[in-house]
């Protein structure tokens, strides 16, 4: 296990669930994870279980038994998936159950293996999980994704180290990345949690109609879904429990016009998707839609991405972070959207967060579509932000407001 601090990953444990899920007293917890974080999953158990959680139910994935599907399942295996167990979590998460997630498996695992076969796993899957997908979109429960230093994927991060000493280095920056350094990591949360509130409630007050990127190889004009709300930091879920559903996180974000996006922009860090490196993509949008895409490198996934269903060109979030964010000041490609998506602005695409709208809660799927909100089985985030980008507000009554400058918040 390397030479990881017990004593930070035991407060990484306790942390997710205090303040990352929030678990309260009598309920249940959901955990997903690699097979290797047994150690960070027996710990979280163990604070769950201290802080009166009613049953703590895990889910492990393995690497090993991934690879074996690709190398000797027939060709009939990646056109399905286990829609019971995804059902069957669906359910859970409508008896009030709270979720965490787990990341830390290899980012390039299938890189090797046939994208095509990648491909068509990863829609069969994508189906499969709409239940329990969009019971955690709509924010019906309190749910929280944190980190474990799997060997492979700090072995990807650091090639020049000894494993020990990557594993090391890894967890080092998901330490830092996640507060846990601090003496008291919840209350440096709780400090964190009011620097997000206030700018998500400017941006709120605000009530933006659109926002404009500028930058090298950006101009993108993203018209913000009717009714739109900011989030960010803590948020409270539609079962009423206040969560912190990524740790680490330095972001505010909301739902764009499915319909309202104009421009072109690029990518100012990789994409690790689903085993795949997608490098300087840049796309162009008309009516909402990509029109175009190229990327310089994994151009073919990109594109198979794109056909996953017909919300998948579309933006279902955009996304304010800092360039002089934690994650930033590292230097480091994680290869995970959970960090890298917090070093810099950025958008996704495909399933929009219905949460992110004011007044009513619950949305029917319409209600969500009228406001603009997008659809998909897909909902992937890919980073456009940096030290070179401007952001303008443009209101309602056509005043431009600077929202940041050079890649930083305009005070």
């Amino acid at each position: 296990m390397g030479s990881i601090n017990f004593e930070k990953l035991d407060k990484l444990a306790e942390l997710s669930v205090s303040t990352g899920v929030a678990l309260q007293q009598g309920q249940n917890l959901l955990i997903t994870a690699p097979s290797d974080a047994l150690p960070l999953v027996r710990l979280i158990a163990k604070h769950a279980y201290k802080a009166g959680a009613g049953l703590v139910t895990p889910f492990f994935s393995d690497s090993e038994i991934t690879l074996a599907r690709y190398k000797y399942a027939s060709d009939e295996s990646f056109d399905v998936a286990a829609d019971w167990l995804y059902k069957g979590m669906g359910e859970a998460f409508d008896n009030n159950t709270a979720r965490m997630a787990i990341a830390g498996d290899d980012p390039m695992l299938l890189s090797d293996m046939d994208p095509e076969r990648v491909s068509r796993a990863n829609k069969a899957n994508s189906k499969a999980y709409k239940p329990a997908r969009e019971r955690i979109t709509q924010f019906d429960i309190n749910w929280n994704i944190i980190a474990w230093p799997g060997l492979a994927w700090a072995k990807r991060m650091f090639p020049d180290l000894a494993e020990d000493d990557a594993q090391t280095r890894l967890s080092e920056a998901i330490f830092m990345a996640s507060r846990v350094n601090a003496e008291d990591p919840v209350a440096s949360w709780k400090t964190h949690n009011q620097t997000l509130k206030e700018k998500r409630e400017w941006l709120n007050e605000k009530d933006f109609k659109e926002i404009h990127f500028k930058g090298p190889g950006t101009d993108l004009k993203v018209g913000l879904a009717d009714d739109h709300e900011w989030m960010g930091g803590a948020s409270m879920a539609q079962n009423g429990v206040i969560c912190n559903p990524n740790i680490p996180s330095e972001e505010v974000f909301t739902t764009p016009h499915a319909l309202r996006v104009e421009g072109y922009v690029s990518s100012t860090k990789p994409l690790s998707h689903q085993g795949t490196l997608i490098d300087n993509i840049r796309v162009v949008f008309e009516k909402g839609s990509i029109t175009d895409a190229k990327a310089t490198k994994g151009e073919t996934v990109l594109k198979k991405v794109l056909e996953s269903d017909e919300g998948a060109r579309r933006l279902g979030e955009v996304a304010l972070v800092p360039n002089s964010s934690p994650i930033s000041n590292s230097g480091l490609l994680f290869y995970n959207t959970l960090f890298d998506e917090n070093a810099a602005c950025h958008i996704a695409l495909g399933q929009c967060y219905s949460k992110c709208f004011k007044g009513e809660t619950n949305l029917s799927t319409s209600e969500i579509s009228e406001r603009g909100g997008n659809s998909s089985m897909i909902h992937i985030d890919w980073m456009i932000g940096s030290g070179e980008i401007d952001i303008d507000g443009f209101g309602k009554n056509g005043e431009i407001v600077p929202i940041f400058r050079k890649g930083e918040w305009v005070d």
